[in-house]
C-alpha cells in the first residue's frame, strides 16, 4: 500500500516546481537569441501548439492558449509576419482558417530547444549522477501527469540525449 504523503510535503513540492520554473525561465531567456532574434514566451507557446496539432485552427489555438480570438489572431499575423507560421484556407471547412509551422518556425523551435537543452546540460553536470537519476524519474512523471492538462501529448518525451552532456 502506497504511503500518504503529508499535506505540507505535496505543497512545498509544488513550490519547489514554481521556483525551478523561474530559474528555467531566467536561464533560457538569457541570451534567448535564434536565427529570428529573441522569440517571446507566448509565441514560442503558440508555435509550440501549431506544431503538435498541425491544421489547428484559430478557435482551438485560443482554447489551447486561454486567449481571447482578437489576441490569437494578432498573435498569428505577427508570427506570419516573421515568417513563422503558415496560414491556408481549411481542407474540410474553407471558411476555417488553418495555421502550419513554416519551415523557419520549425526551425525555431528547434534551435530554442537546443539552447534549452544545453543550457540544462550545464546545470546538469553540476548535480552528482545519483540526483540527475532521481530528477529524470521525477520529471518523466511530472511531465506524465501534465501533459493531458495542457492537451500536448506529442512533446518531446526528454529521452533524447542532452547536447554536450558527456
Amino acid at each position: 500500500m502506497p504511503r500518504a504523503v503529508p499535506p505540507h510535503a505535496e505543497e512545498q513540492g509544488a513550490l519547489d516546481a514554481c521556483a525551478v520554473a523561474e530559474l528555467l525561465e531566467i536561464l533560457w531567456c538569457s541570451n534567448q537569441d535564434t536565427a529570428v532574434g529573441p522569440v517571446p514566451p507566448s509565441q514560442l507557446r503558440a508555435l509550440t501548439v501549431i506544431e503538435q496539432r498541425a491544421g489547428i485552427n484559430l478557435r482551438d489555438l485560443g482554447e489551447a492558449l486561454g486567449s481571447a480570438p482578437p489576441a490569437v489572431s494578432r498573435l498569428c499575423d505577427r508570427l506570419e509576419a516573421a515568417g513563422l507560421l503558415e496560414r491556408s484556407r481549411g481542407r474540410i471547412n474553407r471558411r476555417e482558417v488553418e495555421l502550419t509551422l513554416s519551415r523557419r518556425g520549425s526551425a525555431v523551435l528547434a534551435e530554442t530547444r537546443a539552447l534549452r537543452a544545453r543550457k540544462a546540460a550545464e546545470v546538469l553536470r553540476r548535480m552528482s549522477p545519483q540526483d540527475r537519476h532521481s530528477l529524470a524519474e521525477g520529471l518523466a512523471a511530472f511531465r506524465e501527469a501534465a501533459a493531458s492538462d495542457v492537451r500536448l501529448e506529442g512533446l518531446p518525451a526528454g529521452d533524447e540525449p542532452l547536447p554536450d552532456a558527456g
